[in-house]
């Protein structure tokens, strides 16, 4: 996939860069082409998630129903909620917002960590943590036992992942403030996440004032290069018989299931790897993207779901 540079700046927030729709006619048919472009001028709804390290859904449940918010649950994931008719300084005026109870997550970013499927007593690494709503959704998923550590470079992106962590009681991780690419090799974990850096091609959003100018061709080729990178990384310290789970916030192959390909051919010599395919009860309501790599989950931008992309890739040896 070729990305072009020579394409006029544009700064009507009414429209898309000029060069995105060509990327995807490279990639889509005309009609999920369109559905992405309707995506981008979708306004989503609020969803979140009940952290279950400080509360049940049924607390949530409660919450919500005495401040008078309309929600509704979702198929896929008992811990979800989305929110109608409200935005999010409702959820802040909650008391459990405030106790860490309640989290507001996107549902495309609650995928990878119920695809990586973190257990009790095993060790985990999230390459790239900051703010740590997926750390502590494997931190909650696992009931607060397994070992994870979260990686994160930027002095003020770390200090509030460690504040968030400490909020939403997930006291099992151990926050690095390193760049996950230069992780020792003497590491090894049984699970992996690497939820990349991206475009955030996804999340665009029709009317953002900012979408021109930080939307650009030099953003998604830095992206590609960050995301080799941290792939090439991970599939190095991942145990044999371990799980890795890349994902983005991306609807661009050249981010997505080129990255994944690229980095299997060069995997580390004497292992083997492989895609696994994504299940998830009621995943067949989700609104999916064809993808090129068979068993990988991609997602369209709807007014529920942001797009996104999702591998799961097993060590065998």
């Amino acid at each position: 996939m070729l990305i072009p540079y020579n394409v006029s700046v544009m700064t009507d927030t009414t429209t898309l860069p000029t060069f995105f729709e060509p990327l995807l006619a490279e990639q889509y048919g005309a009609a999920d082409v369109e559905r992405i472009v309707a995506g981008c001028g979708a306004q989503r709804a609020v969803t979140l998630r009940a952290n279950t390290l400080k509360a049940t859904r049924e607390d949530i449940a409660a919450q919500l129903d005495a401040a008078g918010i309309r929600w509704q649950p979702v198929s896929w994931y008992d811990d979800a909620f989305v929110i109608e008719g409200a935005r999010e300084d409702a959820i802040r005026s909650l008391p459990a917002y405030a106790d860490g109870g309640v989290y507001l997550q996107s549902l495309s970013s609650m995928v990878p960590a119920l695809v990586l499927e973190a257990r009790a007593g095993e060790d985990v690494c999230d390459m790239c943590a900051a703010p740590g709503g997926k750390t502590s959704q494997i931190a909650a998923l696992s009931g607060g036992k397994a070992l994870i550590m979260a990686c994160e470079m930027h002095a003020p992106r770390a200090e509030k992942l460690e504040y968030n962590l400490g909020k939403l009681g997930a006291s099992n991780v151990t926050v690095m403030r390193t760049d996950a690419r230069r992780l020792d090799d003497f590491f090894s974990f049984d699970r992996i996440l690497v939820d990349a850096p991206c475009s955030g091609s996804g999340t665009l959003r029709i009317g953002d004032a900012n979408l021109h100018k930080r939307f650009t061709p030099a953003l998604v080729e830095k992206s590609r290069k960050a995301q080799r990178a941290l792939l090439g990384k991970a599939l190095g310290l991942l145990k044999p018989g371990g799980t890795l789970v890349y994902s983005t916030c991306s609807v661009l192959a050249c981010e997505n299931e080129d990255t994944v390909r690229e980095c299997l051919n060069r995997a580390p010599r004497g292992a083997s790897y492989e895609i696994e395919p994504i299940e998830l009860p009621g995943i067949d309501g989700m609104p999916t993207l064809p993808t090129s790599l068979e068993g990988c989950l991609a997602l369209c931008p709807t007014d529920l779901y942001e797009g996104f992309f999702v591998a799961k890739i097993a060590r065998k040896q």
